[in-house]
């Protein structure tokens, strides 16, 4: 079984910054790769960016340029720095492992979820 907990939502202006954490733990080969997502109610969940133990990264292309994924494998946590925030950043962003990363933007594809940490950007 795999624990993730999230934190580090909160409501900020645009242009501004947040870094989300994610703390991991559980049986590691169910962690070997780490995303994150977000979700609009009404909207499917969007993958953002993973991140593979190898510390592979990959991100949409909505986020490019502005966040960035890191991980802390003494600490089991994952970061998510979000930079030059935009109000169509706002959602739930959700912490996702498992196995591999290959087809991570499915969201189907991903077997353990955290609870999720709300993050609001106004305009």
């Amino acid at each position: 079984e795999v624990r993730l907990e999230e934190s580090g939502g909160d409501s900020v202006q645009a242009g501004g910054s947040l870094r989300l954490t994610c703390v991991a733990s559980g049986f590691i080969p169910e962690r070997n790769c780490v995303g994150w997502f977000r979700w609009v109610p009404g909207k499917e969940r969007e993958g953002v960016a993973a991140i593979s133990r190898a510390g592979g990264t990959v991100y949409a292309d909505s986020v490019k340029g502005r966040f960035s994924i890191s991980q802390d494998d003494y600490k089991n946590t994952v970061y998510l720095q979000m930079n030059r925030l935009k109000p169509e950043d706002t959602a739930t962003y959700y912490c996702a492992a498992d196995r591999v990363c290959a087809g991570w933007r499915e969201r189907k594809m991903w077997n353990n979820w955290g609870r999720g940490t709300q993050v609001t950007v106004s305009s």
